[in-house]
């Protein structure tokens, strides 16, 4: 069976038309091109359906691989402390001046 074929028309308000055969070539449908256009649309192709399939299998078979990580505990900052010596030397320092003034 052929495909049905469209001629293109335009109604007396000026719109496209669309006027779909039958096999005989007799006048089966006469639609707007609006409307006809968006059911185009709305269909999908052979091509289109076998690739939304395939996609549809590859994602099912894919594993779902999730690597379940660990918590690791966060290192807290610790202030390290001037060594008591280099404290002492400053504080020596200061009160030295302090006294020769």
């Amino acid at each position: 069976m052929a495909k049905a074929r469209r001629t293109t028309h335009r109604s007396s308000a000026g719109k496209k038309l669309y006027a779909v055969r039958d096999a005989s070539g007799r006048f089966k449908d006469i639609q707007t091109f609006e409307r006809a256009h968006r059911a185009d649309l709305k269909k999908k192709s052979a091509t289109e359906k076998t690739a939304a399939k395939k996609a549809a299998a590859k994602k099912k078979a894919a594993p779902k691989k999730k690597a379940a990580k660990k918590a690791v505990p966060k290192k807290k900052a610790v202030k390290k402390a001037a060594p008591k010596k280099k404290v002492a030397k400053k504080i020596a320092k200061k009160t030295a001046l302090k006294k020769k003034k």
